[in-house]
């Protein structure tokens, strides 16, 4: 004898009253696992890219600040040479006195990086006797005590030691520091790529 046949219309509403029920129950108990754990790998990506670009934007900032700084101090440089006929005395981890005449607010700027200082260099150059250097620097250790640097957090800066600086050039062959040889690390904000 043969089995009488169920209406394929039953099982349809069996199945679509299942997989009404699986919603309702998954609803009331949230996300899976995976699914959470997807989403906090999502938001973890997302927070590293933003904090990157964020302190890459303020190192590019700082680095802005002390170009116009510098330009800003070479030029009331240029002011006191042609009131006074030759460039001002080398300052050590300062600009040199006499110069907030000549500055825009009439004081010296400090260090545009967290415990920076300029640095007004008037220099013999140590490979011409007849020639000078002058430039101006930003310095980031306090003298004798290398464990107080604060280096840029930046590519370029990324292999700076102890008499590492940016620095503005005026005129002579400039260098980070005047005992230290030219390839010393440093960045010259006006020496065009380097």
């Amino acid at each position: 004898m043969t089995r009488p046949r169920r209406s394929t219309s039953f099982k349809t509403d069996r199945r679509k009253a299942t997989v009404k029920r699986d919603r309702t129950r998954r609803s009331l108990t949230g996300f899976t696992l995976i699914e959470l754990l997807v989403v906090i790998a999502i938001i973890g990506v997302l927070a590293a890219v933003i904090l990157g670009n964020i302190r890459r934007s303020k190192e590019q900032a700082y680095y802005a600040r002390a170009a116009g700084e510098a330009k800003s101090i070479a030029a009331a440089i240029q002011l006191y040479i042609s009131d006074n006929g030759d460039y001002p005395a080398d300052a050590n981890r300062n600009l040199p006195p006499g110069l907030e005449a000549y500055l825009p607010a009439g004081e010296w700027p400090k260090g545009p990086w967290p415990g920076s200082v300029y640095d007004w260099d008037n220099w013999q150059d140590p490979d011409n006797q007849w020639q000078r250097i002058y430039q101006i620097s930003i310095r980031f250790c306090e003298i004798g005590a290398p464990e107080t640097c604060q280096f840029p957090n930046i590519e370029w800066a990324e292999d700076f030691a102890v008499n590492s600086s940016v620095y503005y050039c005026l005129e002579g062959a400039c260098r980070p520091h005047i005992g230290e040889p030219i390839g010393y690390p440093g960045k010259c904000i006006n020496c065009g790529g380097s």
